[in-house]
């Protein structure tokens, strides 16, 4: 079993930057995409940015040019710096990794990180 462990949410002002972090623990895995969702209040997880074992990434259009997504392979770790924050940012930041075991591939989730954005 791998376990993601989040850190790097907090309260900002609006304009501000955060820089979220997330890192997989675990023994005899090999991590596959890794990817950030977030979950405002009354609203479904969204999806918010991917990055394959390779670097390709994938951002959603509402942080397009604001976040960026990378990973450290070597660290088994994602990041994601935040910039130029909104009110409408605010919600749990939520880590996902896909990984694989023994040829079957399985997924994970982080527990989550509040990111809250004041106005």
């Amino acid at each position: 079993q791998v376990q993601l462990v989040e850190s790097g949410g907090g309260l900002v002002q609006a304009g501000g930057s955060l820089r979220l972090s997330c890192a997989a623990s675990g023994s005899g895995f090999s991590l596959n995409d890794m990817g950030w969702y977030r979950q405002a209040p009354g609203k479904q997880r969204e999806l918010v940015a991917t990055i394959t074992r390779g670097g390709t990434t994938n951002y959603s259009d509402s942080v397009k040019g604001r976040f960026t997504i990378s990973r450290d392979n070597a660290k088994n770790t994602v990041y994601m710096q935040m910039n130029s924050l909104k009110p409408e940012d605010t919600a749990v930041y939520y880590c996902n990794a896909r990984w694989v075991l023994m040829t079957v591939e399985y997924e994970s989730w982080g527990q989550g990180t509040q990111v809250t954005i004041s106005s």
